[in-house]
């Protein structure tokens, strides 16, 4: 394999939620809303299960259209399913 698309071992995989960016962020945009302690972890949780979703979705539109990438228009097509599903 190319050395490009390898990654290396020394970088890390962070383990955890970005607690502090995600308080910050919610007394911008939101400084009324009162959080649980943990809430924002939750939100952290919420979201990485719908990139998930979204990334599976995409991953099914390219194996229908017989292509190896994943391209935009993929996205956009699982994202429209998604935010559809997740309305309830």
């Amino acid at each position: 394999m190319a050395s490009s698309t390898t990654v290396s071992q020394k970088k890390q995989i962070k383990r955890k939620a970005p607690r502090g960016f995600l308080r910050r962020v919610f007394k911008q945009q939101k400084p009324h809303l009162r959080l649980d302690t943990r809430g924002d972890l939750l939100v952290h949780l919420n979201c990485l299960l719908f990139i998930h979703r979204l990334a599976e979705e995409s991953r099914t539109n390219a194996c229908e259209d017989k292509c190896r990438v994943i391209n935009k228009d993929h996205v956009l097509a699982a994202a429209k399913v998604i935010l559809k599903k997740s309305r309830g």
